[in-house]
């Protein structure tokens, strides 16, 4: 992937986890003080670690905005200068000139995009805030720049003559990316484009913010430890800590995770708190308070199905789709209309099941989204002699990283993984791994983040 198009990865993940607008890249508005000069700052140069690995070790919260900021003007600073060059376009002076722009942009955005996605807190989500437009404005102040697309265009018309296929590739690569970005839309449509993105990215932090809130603010709370009946003893033993974590001393916390169904509802003998936690879990953004995104969502298909139009496109799935396997939302549908058939048969027979269970123990009620948990795991021991507790210390986690995925892994590709402890990291949960090749070749860190955070 090209640097470019790693800053719109960027982008794109900083919106949705998020990082539109005028072509400036300062606001008046600031996150925090700078409290170290840029010449301190660890981004301003680049890490010496492994890999150039992040100094985690160094960096301090307000260093990622004082970067972001600098690594925007410097990228745009080098890509006006490619752009307005009076040489006539080459690979060289285009194309591998963009690729080589931005570093303090790449190593700044990249860490960040990584951070906040995995350990923010209320600084980094209010910088978040001010540079996600910031920074969509200036993704748009390289891929509308019209100089520099008639540069990537003639590169791209004259492709055939003298390039490699590599770098064929990647001169397709970035005449596509800037065709999508609307490069050819009028000055009109450009400015359109630009406020619509400019937009999303706000909306897309708001988003964002608001259901780490919501997912932080659902957790079950319980007034007594008989509530919590079905799960294990380490399990209820934990959920003290997590309350005592949000200062409710004498209560029980289970904190809901990233999916919509909560492994406890497979555990809990008690049906209201089965549908309690069930229900906080599936409207946890949806309950009209301050972390409700419904009105977000609306706004923000709003705005890309509009995007979608300027850019040719009838919706914005055809346009997500159009670079994707799938080619057609129509393609995507098929593949999933064709699975209803079968998937339903199976989940009415699979009700059928737990329905006589429940009949059988004269439960006095029909099944609910909240039993289907705990029932189908009665069914499997029922009918299969299966039990889930029985095979949970398999899937503890050192070894289902060393004897599931790393071998997996290694017998698929030859590729070894080696713990390090010499590698900083963001948060001491964090564990880091090298990866070899088949040769024993280094190929890459792995920063291994298994543990469910508040942040």
């Amino acid at each position: 992937m090209n640097r470019i198009a790693r800053h719109r990865l960027v982008i794109s993940l900083l919106s949705a986890t998020t990082l539109g607008g005028a072509c400036a890249p300062v606001a008046t508005n600031t996150a925090v003080t700078p409290t170290r000069v840029a010449g301190s700052n660890p981004f301003f140069v680049e890490s010496t670690l492994p890999y150039h690995a992040p100094r985690f070790d160094l960096i301090r919260n307000e260093d990622y905005q004082v970067a972001l900021e600098e690594g925007m003007r410097q990228q745009l600073a080098e890509i006006d200068a490619i752009a307005r060059q009076t040489n006539p376009p080459t690979f060289e002076n285009t194309i591998v000139a963009m690729e080589k722009a931005g570093g303090l942009l790449t190593r700044a955005s990249k860490t960040f995009a990584g951070v906040i996605g995995a350990n923010t807190n209320d600084t980094l989500q209010k910088i978040q805030e001010i540079e996600a437009p910031k920074l969509a404005a200036t993704n748009d102040a390289v891929y509308l720049n019209d100089q520099l697309y008639q540069r990537v265009k003639s590169i791209y018309d004259q492709r055939a003559s003298g390039l490699t296929p590599e770098q064929v590739a990647l001169v397709e690569r970035y005449n596509r990316d800037f065709v999508r970005a609307g490069a050819q839309l009028s000055e009109a449509d450009k400015t359109r484009i630009r406020a619509i993105n400019q937009d999303l990215a706000t909306l897309s932090t708001e988003f964002t913010n608001k259901l780490l809130a919501g997912t932080k603010n659902g957790a079950l709370v319980v007034d007594d430890a008989s509530q919590l009946a079905g799960m294990t003893s380490d399990e209820i033993q934990t959920a003290p800590a997590a309350a005592q974590q949000r200062g409710l001393n004498g209560k029980w916390v289970l904190l809901l995770r990233n999916t919509t169904q909560q492994p406890a509802q497979a555990e809990l003998t008690n049906r209201a708190v089965r549908q309690k936690l069930f229900e906080l879990s599936t409207l946890r953004t949806a309950r009209g308070d301050s972390n409700d995104t419904r009105n977000t969502i609306r706004r923000m298909a709003e705005l890309r199905a509009e995007k979608a139009k300027l850019l040719g496109y009838p919706t914005w799935a055809a346009y997500a789709l159009a670079t994707q396997g799938a080619k057609t939302p129509e393609n995507a549908i098929k593949l999933l209309t064709d699975l209803v058939p079968p998937a339903t048969a199976r989940a009415r027979a699979e009700a059928a099941d737990m329905q006589k269970l429940i009949d059988a123990q004269s439960g006095g009620f029909k099944l609910q989204p909240w039993d289907w948990q705990y029932y189908s795991e009665q069914v499997r021991k029922a009918k299969y002699d299966l039990d889930e507790s029985q095979i949970m210390p398999y899937f503890e986690l050192n070894n289902v990283l060393q004897n599931g995925v790393f071998f997996a892994a290694n017998k698929l590709y030859g590729l070894t993984f080696k713990e390090r402890h010499d590698i900083p990291v963001y948060n001491p949960d964090v564990r880091t791994f090298e990866i070899f090749d088949a040769n024993g070749q280094p190929l890459a860190l792995f920063y291994a983040d298994y543990f469910k955070r508040d942040n």
